[in-house]
């Protein structure tokens, strides 16, 4: 067991509560009852957030390494920096910016997350009603003939109304448990909206920057295709002036080949990838007509915030809402042990009946009543007690799926900082290796144009800085996704965001960080 975990474990805290039940229940006076009554079951405490200096386990360097290529900026590390909501505006693309407008507009899993959120806000409301006497007014006219009551029989109205009133005292708190742990569902319900929007923008803004490397592999691809398309006109030439031999034109044949075979591929990560971006905006594949992104048209932050290891948890919307179900779940723990004890009610009725209405309102026909009620329960096949330790063992499920979450939520930043640094590094080797080939390429057609090499060196350099190329494409999209995970990890920003309806977003009592 970790040593977060033990700081909010409710195993304890649990033991403490059934040993001291008794003697609280006992100090609950019946006028305490009648008027504030006693929430039986624990209170909600927030799990403290881990006390780690670093996300890393070692020192991630201020700055990334340079390189003189797409997306080689030097990018360093600001450690404490607020994140701004609309943090994708930061690549400085039109296009990017629309392409998530659109989504958060039109995307069906972002609509039914707000759907959840209204629906469980209501449902609270809804509880909320509970607080509150249950009054009902009824009325009823009646035409009646009875020979029993009168010798001579003869047909009378009866017309009565009545206005009734029932309350149930919240003595124990159950009521309140209860509205607790639906306004805790509610407050889970804002927080997986958050993680839906913050996810929906990643993976749009993901998806268009894989969008634009595959379009950029698959035009350079074309481009390499041509120009083996060329040499090998130029080498089956050679080959009729008895030049070169046979197998040097089957070898540029063959390469040609193996490069052509990747199209097809190629076009089908793309063809499909523009299909799930079709899918975030909201739309079908078919309606999807917008214009590949253009890798050269982003711009990547050179300065990148860092939240404090302290404040990840308030940030991560993934965290809250587990944060929210422990809340919702310690709370269910009180509903159970109201169950258990004596439930008080309270009702009363006022009516007048009459033969007609013009004697309705006679004083001789003032009906009224007032009753009130306990009810303990005694004997419930063990029923009741089951349901309690279901609801702590509830709590310990929701406990440590919470510690998971946090873990999750530092390891999320921990790789994000360290692929940033890395895949950094990657690109500045990938540059340094795909200028060695392309120099290597130019060395071994001279020489052997100038008959000093032979045509199997100019093949290996061709394919050598055919390889360099298209790694090079992609090591410069990953530093574009590297930078998209680390604000996803750090929460995206959420808290400054104004595009959800205020009357969601501060429904239920819950605030921003």
């Amino acid at each position: 067991m970790s040593k977060f975990y033990q700081t909010f474990h409710f195993n304890h805290r649990f033991r403490t509560f059934r040993a001291t039940a008794p003697a609280a229940l006992a100090s609950c006076t019946l006028w305490s009852l009648l008027l504030a009554g006693c929430a039986v079951g624990p209170n909600f405490v927030t799990p403290a957030a881990p006390e780690t200096p670093g996300f890393t386990d070692k020192p991630v360097p201020a700055r990334t390494l340079p390189a003189d290529t797409l997306g080689g900026v030097s990018q360093s590390f600001v450690t404490g920096r607020d994140i701004q909501g609309d943090w994708w505006g930061l690549f400085q693309s039109a296009q990017i910016n629309e392409l998530v407008d659109r989504a958060l507009k039109a995307n069906p899993t972002l609509a039914a997350a707000q759907a959840s959120l209204r629906q469980a806000r209501e449902n609270t409301r809804a509880e909320q009603g509970s607080f509150f006497p249950q009054i009902s007014a009824s009325a009823s006219g009646e035409r009646e003939r009875n020979a029993l009551i009168n010798p001579v029989p003869s047909a009378y109205n009866v017309v009565s109304g009545s206005l009734s009133v029932s309350y149930t005292l919240d003595a124990f708190g159950g009521v309140r448990r209860q509205v607790e742990q639906l306004n805790a569902q509610a407050e889970y319900q804002r927080f997986e909206l958050e993680a839906t929007e913050l996810t929906l923008v990643a993976n749009v803004v993901n998806a268009a920057i894989s969008e634009a490397s595959l379009q950029a592999q698959i035009d350079t691809t074309q481009d390499i295709v041509r120009a083996y398309t060329a040499a090998l006109d130029v080498t089956r030439r050679r080959f009729a002036l008895g030049g070169v031999s046979q197998v040097d034109v089957l070898q540029q044949q063959s390469l040609l080949d193996a490069q052509t075979a990747t199209l097809p591929g190629l076009h089908k990560q793309l063809e499909q990838q523009r299909n799930q971006l079709a899918v975030y905006l909201g739309g079908l594949p078919s309606e999807y007509k917008g214009p590949s992104l253009d890798l050269a048209s982003l711009t990547l932050p050179d300065e990148l915030p860092v939240s404090l290891p302290s404040s990840l948890v308030a940030q991560r919307p993934d965290v809250q809402a587990y944060a929210a179900l422990l809340h919702s779940a310690t709370a269910n723990v009180g509903v159970a042990l109201a169950n258990m004890l004596p439930q008080i009610s309270l009702t009363g009725s006022y009516g007048r009946d009459g033969s007609s209405l013009s004697n309705l309102f006679n004083p001789a026909g003032i009906v009224w009543s007032i009753a009130g009620s306990i009810a303990q329960p005694v004997f419930a096949g063990g029923n009741l007690k089951a349901r309690k330790r279901a609801a702590e063992a509830a709590v310990d499920v929701a406990a440590a799926q919470y510690s998971s979450t946090v873990n999750s939520a530092f390891q999320d930043v921990a790789n994000a900082l360290v692929a940033i640094n890395r895949d950094a590094e990657t690109l500045a080797a990938n540059l340094a290796t795909q200028k060695t080939a392309a120099a290597s390429l130019k060395v071994a057609q001279g020489q052997y144009s100038a008959g000093g090499g032979t045509y199997l060196d100019v093949l290996s350099a061709e394919e050598a800085d055919t390889s360099a190329r298209l790694k090079l494409i992609s090591s410069q999209a990953i530093r574009y996704t590297d930078t998209v995970a680390l604000f996803q990890a750090l929460g995206g920003g959420w808290w400054h965001r104004s595009d959800v309806d205020p009357k969601v977003v501060q429904c239920c009592g819950v605030s921003n960080p």
